[in-house]
């Protein structure tokens, strides 16, 4: 058995750009975990992925031309099924040897071969073979097939391939492109596999206009990236050619001088990467006159539709230069700069006047437009949705601030969605709410209002920016609020993966904003304050989505760093101030390190399990007549909860949570006595009520913060 390394390639037309990466990573992926499994690689094997727009190829390294073979014991059946009483092969017996290759034409030789071991409490027969290895050419036929059936393929493409037999006639294929050729190189030796009507060999096509020659011959596994390079003109690695885009865009902006740096978007990188073979990046212009637009719109219409790189300067203001990453390096690139340029103008020019014309109405003349906009047809018009925000974004602003902030966030709320029926985000979704802000801006409406309105979408992602002003993050908690609130009253829930109204990052964004901003409202408020504003139109499901809002929250915190058991303590309690929740976290991670910890959670679950138990029969009272506490135990943590209790309650009013628990910690004691020695649940009903009042006050005191008992194990 020897080993080489191994190269394959799928040379297909355009692969689709947005999918490429993905596409190369699987092929490679599963090519190489399939030769593996199949004993032809072993772990110590390196797959390396290649991808350009016209190929998917896979290079592993110690592939072995045959796999080892492989011993396997098999069980036959039981020996009761298998012998006679004589020790005589059974006629079932010789048919399943029969069927897996072994001699039986000595059934006595055949039972000797066998052997014999106890299978639970049955001894059962098993038989010895050794399995064959995979040669190379019939394990690599099989993981090829597998990795192409396993393409994450974003769209299959069905086309006909003339079939290769003596009656000539055609064959459909099914693929993501046609696929034209194929490789398979074993060192330098060709495989012959065959995947999509084609036959593997060493040869593959270069650079549509740029290869030295055709075909590129491949003379090993080895020399794949190489060749490519110098005589295809192609740089076959994803990773390499994304890597050589970027030193070639960070070369052109430091030509440009002044501090110029291309826009940083790592999509629109491995989109460009996935569109060429070769990057040659050029240096292209326009009037200044458009930079009078502004830039989030000439930004946009250069990135999304012709996939530039505008330049920005040092302050981050957009210039009127831009990079192209073209696929041809000509030696006189002057052609390939103004055609770049003449196509880039027309689209800017069509920024300008979406612009000037959405500039000549105001936005509260669209207000009324937004009325003929379906939201949703169970949630009516854009125009109502305008108005519950109105409602919901109202009483949040009279919770948090003075006449002047209702005003603002009224005014914000009102024409926040007005830019939907702007020409401008008619063409470009992507702006809606920036140009709300530009547009108020020309409106004389003022920044307060201009950043509400442009921020009432924050956050947008994960990550993303919280409003800049209070009018903002009350705009925005009340547009989220009527999404997340409306979905849910109609029993529009998010389901697996599918989440097509975003209510996922809605609550994650409430959430956010209620923390970040530290606003003093309380959640279930809140979320009961929404829903007068739809009327008849839901029905309420606060209490549900409250559960989906502290979901979210709780996957947060863990995602954070939280403990699972520090995140439950806390969420058993449902906080209302969703600010305060990382200090009550705070609390209990410094009450769990305490020794004291295991022993007062143990005991916060047991309390609870006998206070669930009373209250079965009514409910139980925080109530203690200090007269009828006759054991020397209870009387003690009594007088310890009259102690320590207020302290701790003073300390957990001013907001110090750990130092609420740690001075709760001196219970352990007197609450470990307790249990020793007194019975909870007395005889005399008198007595029984109030040790179980007496243990209502240790519960309600200890649980302020978190349930306790979460932290037991």
């Amino acid at each position: 058995m020897t080993t080489q390394n191994l190269l394959v390639e799928l040379f297909v037309e355009e692969l689709p750009p947005k999918a490429l990466q993905k596409l190369g990573d699987a092929f490679a992926t599963v090519l190489g975990d399939q030769l593996k499994a199949q004993g032809l690689a072993t772990a110590a094997s390196v797959v390396t992925p290649f991808a350009s727009p016209r190929r998917l190829a896979a290079h592993v390294t110690a592939v072995a031309d045959k796999a080892a073979d492989k011993a396997v014991q098999q069980k036959l059946m039981p020996v009761t099924v298998g012998l006679d009483a004589g020790g005589n092969a059974t006629p079932a017996l010789l048919k399943k040897l029969q069927a897996l290759g072994a001699d039986v034409s000595d059934p006595a030789a055949a039972v000797a071969a066998l052997k014999r071991a106890q299978d639970g409490k049955a001894e059962a027969l098993f038989y010895d073979s050794v399995v064959p290895g995979a040669t190379l050419q019939d394990g690599l036929q099989k993981a090829l097939l597998e990795s192409i059936a396993k393409l994450p393929i974003p769209k299959v493409m069905s086309y006909q391939l003339e079939t290769d037999c003596e009656l000539p006639g055609w064959s459909s294929v099914n693929f993501v492109r046609p696929a034209h050729g194929l490789v398979a190189l074993h060192g330098s030796t060709v495989v012959p596999v065959k995947a999509l009507g084609l036959s593997a060999g060493n040869s593959t096509q270069g650079h549509r206009f740029e290869a030295a020659v055709s075909p590129v011959v491949l003379a090993d596994a080895d020399s794949y990236a190489a060749t490519l390079k110098k005589d295809g003109a192609v740089i076959a690695s994803f990773a390499e050619r994304k890597a050589e885009i970027a030193r070639q865009l960070a070369a052109a902006a430091a030509k440009v001088g002044n501090g110029a740096r291309p826009i940083d978007d790592e999509a629109l990188l491995d989109e460009v990467t996935a569109l060429v073979e070769r990057p040659n990046v050029v240096t292209c212009s326009f009037e200044t006159e458009f930079l009078d637009v502004p830039q989030e719109c000439l930004i946009l219409t250069m990135k999304a539709n012709q996939k530039y790189f505008p330049l920005l300067d040092a302050a981050g203001k957009l210039t009127n230069k831009f990079l192209v990453v073209s696929n041809i390096s000509p030696e006189d690139t002057s052609f390939v700069t103004g055609g770049n340029e003449r196509v880039v103008r027309p689209r800017l020019a069509d920024a300008k006047f979406f612009f000037d014309q959405d500039r000549k109405k105001t936005l509260a003349s669209r207000v009324e437009g937004l009325s003929k906009v379906v939201y949703h047809n169970k949630l009516g018009t854009q125009g109502e949705r305008v108005e519950r925000v109105r409602a919901i974004a109202k009483a949040i602003a009279q919770q948090l601030g003075d006449a002047q902030l209702v005003q603002d966030a009224d005014l914000a709320a009102q024409l926040a969605k007005t830019d939907l029926v702007t020409d401008m985000v008619g063409e470009f979704p992507e702006l809606q709410g920036i140009m709300g802000g530009y547009y108020a801006l020309n409106d004389g409406l003022g920044e307060t209002v201009a950043h509400a309105i442009e921020d009432h979408y924050k956050p947008r992602f994960a990550g993303d920016t919280l409003p800049r002003n209070t009018a903002g993050v009350v705009v925005a908690l009340a547009d989220k609020l009527e999404t997340l609130v409306g979905m849910f009253g109609i029993g529009n829930l998010p389901t697996g993966d599918r989440d097509p109204f975003a209510l996922r990052r809605h609550a994650l964004g409430v959430i956010r904003m209620l923390v970040e901003k530290d606003l003093p409202l309380d959640l279930n408020a809140l979320l009961a304050g929404a829903v007068p504003a739809f009327g008849d139109k839901i029905t309420d499901a606060s209490a549900a989505l409250a559960d989906f809002i502290y979901d979210r929250l709780a996957g947060s915190l863990r995602e954070q760093g939280y403990r699972a058991q520090e995140v439950d303590a806390v969420m058993a309690l449902r906080p209302q101030r969703l600010a305060l929740v990382e200090k009550q976290l705070a609390a209990v991670r410094a009450f769990a390190a305490l020794p004291e910890s295991p022993a007062l959670a143990a005991a916060n679950k047991r309390v609870g399990n006998i206070l669930k138990k009373a209250e079965v029969e009514g409910a139980v009272d925080a109530h203690v007549n200090p007269e009828l506490l006759q054991e020397k135990a209870e009387q003690d943590l009594y007088a310890a909860l009259q102690r320590f209790v207020p302290e701790a309650n003073a300390q957990f009013d001013a907001g110090d949570y750990t130092a609420s628990l740690q001075t709760l910690a001196v219970l352990r004691a007197p609450v470990d006595a307790f249990f020793d020695d007194v019975m909870v649940n007395a005889e005399q009903m008198d007595l029984r009520l109030n040790r179980q009042g007496l243990l209502k006050s240790l519960h309600d005191a200890m649980n302020r913060v978190a349930d306790l008992s979460r932290l037991a194990v």
